[in-house]
């Protein structure tokens, strides 16, 4: 049994079944990748995958049982190489980090700067996505770490810890009608067009949320991936923008104008999350701890060990 022959059968069952697929992303043959989940099946016994013909159709029970099992191998596999690459060279290795545009464009650059000043010999990449797509890409180990404020404490196979707190704010024209007001309630933001977050970024579910609990149907002509298109739309006059705060730059936003409503959107909390189960280099922890000094490794190794949430004092 070879660990080559597991991550065929696992790339197979990723891909939807589609052996040539697995073998695209494997930059391997169609053929190679037939013959060698032939002879793992040989080797153990029982048959793994339902073929009609040329074509992979289904998984059979124990093809179901063993892929569990060969993806757990797989996985300890990494983290011996790891483990391998903290002693050889301590200082170098890879760093993939999995992200939204808010934290990678507002959030991290200044983490980023102080650990490839601090670990030059570390290739850091990242991974840009909806916080469903980053979570999955740490799950699948395309990725180290995920950040975002949604989904991940909602994976079991992560340990997600909290970073950061954090508001929305409005973003407005600098002629607009709100910034004469002393005080603005949620009434007053749904008499006006909304230009925010697509629903699965940056807190948008408890945006939603406020808006029906006081029977309240928002007027949402854009949604967006990020602050940046939201604020040029803005800039436009096409509406209000609901953003981060952390995204509204005064020396930058200068056609621009925020207004504070800490007491009208409910707090959000941004956390960074990796699998349970991996082999974390010394550099990932002080990664963890540039981004959330509170998370210092004995922190992150308490959370670790105490199974839960992943709440950190």
């Amino acid at each position: 049994m070879k660990l080559q022959q597991l991550r065929y059968l696992c790339e197979v069952a990723k891909q939807g079944l589609s052996v040539s697929d697995a073998a695209t992303v494997l930059h391997t043959s169609q053929p190679g990748v037939s013959k060698q989940i032939r002879l793992l099946e040989e080797e153990l016994g029982v048959v793994l995958l339902v073929r009609s013909g040329k074509r992979v159709v289904d998984l059979t029970e124990p093809g179901r049982a063993i892929i569990k099992i060969a993806e757990r191998v797989l996985r300890e596999s990494a983290n011996l190489k790891q483990v391998a690459e903290e002693f050889s060279d301590e200082n170098a290795g890879t760093l993939t980090i999995a992200t939204t545009h808010t934290q990678a464009r507002y959030a991290l650059p200044n983490v980023i700067k102080q650990f490839s000043e601090r670990y030059p010999k570390v290739k850091l990449t990242l991974h840009q996505g909806n916080p469903g797509q980053i979570a999955q890409e740490v799950i699948a180990g395309k990725a180290d770490l995920a950040i975002a404020t949604e989904a991940l404490a909602d994976r079991p196979e992560l340990l997600s810890l909290p970073c950061y707190e954090w508001h929305h704010c409005l973003v407005t024209p600098h002629d607009h009608p709100l910034l004469r007001q002393r005080a603005v309630s949620i009434r007053d933001v749904a008499r006006f067009p909304i230009i925010t977050y697509d629903a699965a970024f940056a807190g948008r579910s408890k945006i939603n949320r406020v808006f029906e609990q006081q029977a309240l149907t928002p007027n949402i002509i854009l949604s967006a991936l990020d602050a940046d298109v939201i604020k040029a739309y803005v800039a436009l006059g096409l509406g209000i923008g609901i953003v981060a705060k952390m995204a509204f730059e005064p020396e930058r936003d200068t056609e621009l104008r925020m207004i504070e409503v800490d007491d009208l959107f409910p707090v959000n909390t941004t956390r960074i999350a990796f699998r349970r189960d991996a082999y974390l280099r010394r550099y990932i922890y002080e990664f963890i701890e540039l981004f959330a000094p509170h998370l210092k490794r004995e922190s992150v190794e308490r959370a670790r060990l105490g199974g839960g949430d992943g709440y950190v004092i």
